[in-house]
């Protein structure tokens, strides 16, 4: 086998088609087994088991995470290193709403057809599987004390997929996001014969809720604010001793996001003035910084997506960001993302019971598969290629200089 990037891009094609019905039967797997994030020990373990079938050994426990993954993948030289990301929790009640047993699957399917031509990389790789991206957990954001941990200080490149309902590499950001947990301490009351003796802990929430909704006039349009109400009482007679929520405020600025979080604050610091409860309150997630896309790992990625057939888009077909961790690993190093359409319909929304059902479908397993492919090529493009990661390096450098 020659070792030209070209003929080993065909090897990893060649190797995903290969071990297909076993990426689907992972992914589909994961899609009716879902595991909230930090609790996904089966979902990890499938893969895991995958990865040694295909003769990849792996840890768990990385950055002091039990569902944290690690496989190394080395190849000629440790330089370059490419970071292939895998996610694979889901969501309450919803599922796999969000296809992260797509991105685990697809991302470890990279890594096998990648392990096939290690030998002839003059460089290596890197899997990384990352817990809890959605907010569902205390200390959510798994890919966030890894970055501490400084698990990417000797990548080169970081690079992922999502689905969606596009074919999409585009150069979009994210928001910037805090998660917070507002307690609230009353006094219980029989609510029809001494009302006046309690202090009600859901008003305080409920008015949390009324102050935020006054705030959202009064801040940036890019600024989201939303929450739920965590606990409101146990009867409609008692006056609630206790009541919580649940909030998530996002910006596309991370300075302007502490801004509005000290107003959102002070909205559950008068909420508990007024209705005479005690508030408690803290951060339940880590920060998650705004992404900063790349144009030089982009054009590699929609290259390779274009040699495989897909038509992709540059913008996508209405606006609206959300958040993620891959942009605190994006402030470390180089990152990219690309979205594959599992679903022709532009009506199923992500977070949805509809989009969960499509990562189980015919498209949903084709994008599956073309992830992983594309992944596998771009990682060979840019381990073959030094000077593109030194021409995306500095495109990133000046970046976080216009952050700063």
């Amino acid at each position: 086998m020659a070792r030209d990037s070209e003929t080993l891009k065909q090897v990893v094609c060649a190797e995903v088609d290969r071990i297909a019905e076993e990426l689907v039967a992972a992914s589909d797997h994961l899609a009716h087994n879902p595991e909230l994030g930090y609790q996904e020990f089966k979902s990890v373990a499938s893969l895991r088991e995958l990865l040694a079938k295909h003769g990849i050994a792996s840890e768990t426990g990385i950055a002091g995470m039990p569902t944290a993954l690690r496989a190394e993948l080395p190849g000629g030289n440790p330089k370059p290193r490419i970071a292939i990301l895998a996610e694979y929790d889901a969501l309450p009640e919803i599922g796999h709403g969000c296809g992260h047993n797509i991105i685990g699957t697809s991302a470890v399917g990279a890594a096998i057809a990648l392990h096939r031509v290690s030998g002839y990389l003059d460089g290596s790789a890197v899997l990384f599987g990352t817990p809890c991206e959605e907010s569902t957990a205390p200390g959510a954001g798994g890919k966030v004390p890894m970055v501490v941990a400084g698990l990417f200080d000797d990548v080169d490149a970081a690079i992922m997929m999502h689905p969606g309902t596009q074919n999409l590499v585009a150069m979009q950001s994210s928001l910037a996001a805090r998660g917070f947990d507002f307690e609230f301490t009353g006094r219980a009351a029989h609510a029809a014969a001494r009302p006046y003796e309690g202090i009600n802990a859901l008003d305080a929430v409920i008015l949390t809720f009324n102050g935020i909704n006054a705030l959202r006039q009064h801040v940036k349009p890019d600024v989201r604010i939303h929450g739920i109400i965590t606990r409101g009482g146990g009867a409609a007679n008692v006056v609630p001793a206790f009541a919580s929520c649940r909030i998530r405020v996002r910006s596309e600025s991370a300075t302007y996001l502490d801004e509005v979080v000290q107003r959102v604050i002070h909205c559950a610091e008068g909420a508990a003035l007024m209705s005479g409860a005690t508030l408690q309150w803290r951060e339940y997630a880590n920060p998650y910084a705004n992404f900063i896309p790349n144009k030089v790992l982009n054009d590699v990625a929609r290259a390779n997506l274009e040699k495989l057939g897909l038509a992709v888009d540059e913008e996508p077909y209405e606006p609206g960001m959300g958040s993620t961790d891959l942009g605190n690993v994006s402030f470390k190093t180089p990152a990219m993302y690309f979205r594959l359409a599992i679903s022709t319909d532009k009506e199923v929304r992500g977070h949805s019971a509809e989009f969960a059902a499509a990562t189980l479908t015919p498209q949903g397993h084709h994008a599956l598969l073309n992830a992983a492919k594309a992944l596998a090529m771009t990682a060979i493009d840019l381990i073959a290629d030094p000077q593109a990661l030194k021409t995306a390096r500095e495109e990133w450098m000046r970046a976080l200089d216009q952050r700063k």
